[in-house]
């Protein structure tokens, strides 16, 4: 049997942390669609940023982006109003955003950027808004003196994942390799040239096993 409709942000995915980088020195910016234009973090954008990564399916709840919010952002406010970015339509809303920023863990020591929680609010989805907001935010952390950028993502997005290797990104090495079947599982949803060595994975390899057979 086929697979089912999947959703660009689907958890019937079966889950693998994916992770991409790439060289972002000739990277160059692609435009807005008419109507949009970019603004940087302004105090009070907190719920903005919450209410876009909800509708885009990161979150389930309020409070679930709220603690995101406290974990990755709360203690680093000041670096977001040069750092995270949002796109805003001809009424003003906040409608995406994408953030230029490292591994505030401290694990990676490469000094690469980290490009974080890219999300495009549900009612602005398909009108080729991510694409330029990525190189938008490239371009943002080619500002801050970066030369390499990274992506962490996973399966359950595999959407977005096409959209970073169409852009250029490729996955990293010890990720490709640990996590050969989360690609498998993204070469068989998107069929990416990038990804032509890999074997496609088979159909019930791709949906989690709790959410019943095919």
């Amino acid at each position: 049997m086929a697979l089912p409709a999947l959703d660009n942000h689907d958890e019937r995915i079966e889950f693998y942390e994916l992770m991409l980088q790439a060289d972002i020195t000739g990277m160059a910016e692609i435009s807005l669609p008419n109507g949009y234009a970019y603004a940087f973090y302004q105090d009070g954008d907190r719920d903005a940023w919450i209410e876009i990564e909800k509708s885009a399916k990161e979150f389930s709840t309020y409070e679930e982006g709220l603690d995101a919010w406290q974990k990755f952002y709360a203690s680093h406010t000041d670096e977001l109003y040069n750092r995270m970015v949002f796109v805003v339509n001809g009424a003003g809303e906040k409608v995406a955003t994408a953030t230029a920023y490292y591994d505030i863990r401290g694990i990676d020591q490469s000094g690469d950027g980290w490009l974080h929680w890219v999300a495009v609010r549900r009612d602005e989805q398909g009108k080729g808004l991510s694409k330029p907001l990525i190189s938008h935010v490239i371009q943002v952390m080619k500002g801050l003196g970066y030369t390499r950028a990274k992506i962490p993502t996973q399966t359950t997005t595999w959407l977005a994942v096409k959209v970073y290797l169409d852009l250029g990104f490729r996955p990293i090495e010890k990720n490709y390799l640990r996590c050969r079947d989360g690609w498998r599982i993204v070469k068989r949803l998107t069929d990416h040239p990038t990804l032509k060595e890999l074997t496609p994975a088979a159909d019930e390899e791709v949906i989690r096993s709790e959410d019943g057979s095919l």
